[in-house]
């Protein structure tokens, strides 16, 4: 009898994540009215910015390199729920000969969806 309901319970799990992957990725608003829509995008977006304030921006200073930073829209990584990923990006250039040095890995930042009212 354990069986038997949980290989029901196994049929509802699966009929309820099709669901899930069809309607809300296929109907269009399906997911923006249940979970909110993703909060806009900075005004910035992609753009290289130099940092110099923040702490790092000062040891790279130091370093004589130049700390740049840019949050960057990844159309292709938005995973199950889409909208992308945003990703914060920071690379060193040589002051002198403005050569990229090094890189830093991307860091993911999460968005948060709003909920309309």
């Amino acid at each position: 009898m354990a069986l038997i309901f949980g290989f029901l319970v196994f049929i509802a799990f699966i009929g309820g994540l099709l669901y899930f992957l069809v309607v809300y990725r296929e109907v269009p608003g399906a997911m923006e009215m249940r979970l909110g829509v993703l909060e806009p995008l900075p005004d910035d977006i992609g753009q290289w910015k130099t940092d110099e304030d923040s702490a790092e921006g000062k040891a790279a200073v130091q370093q004589g390199l130049k700390r740049e930073v840019r949050v960057f829209h990844d159309l292709q990584g938005g995973g199950l729920l889409g909208g992308g990923k945003l990703i914060h990006q920071v690379r060193y250039r040589n002051r002198a000969t403005n050569e990229i040095t090094r890189v830093e890995p991307d860091v993911i930042v999460p968005r948060k969806r709003v909920h309309k009212e």
